[in-house]
């Protein structure tokens, strides 16, 4: 569904483990957590905060 972004928790370059908070988002008014999937480092940041997103939008790689 689409939503909003609220704000990014981290930075590139950062180092981040699996559950981290990475960033938040509003859909349907309701914000929600986006937690990391992996450990590893922040490569790039694609969104900023408000921004809308598209279902499957990326706000940020992770290698």
């Amino acid at each position: 569904m689409p939503s909003v972004v609220v704000s990014i928790e981290v930075e590139e370059g950062a180092t981040v483990t699996k559950g981290q908070n990475l960033a938040v988002v509003e859909a349907m008014k309701m914000k929600n957590n986006t937690p990391a999937p992996v450990d590893g480092t922040v490569k790039s940041i694609a969104a900023k905060p408000g921004d809308r997103l598209k279902p499957g939008g990326v706000i940020l790689t992770i290698e």
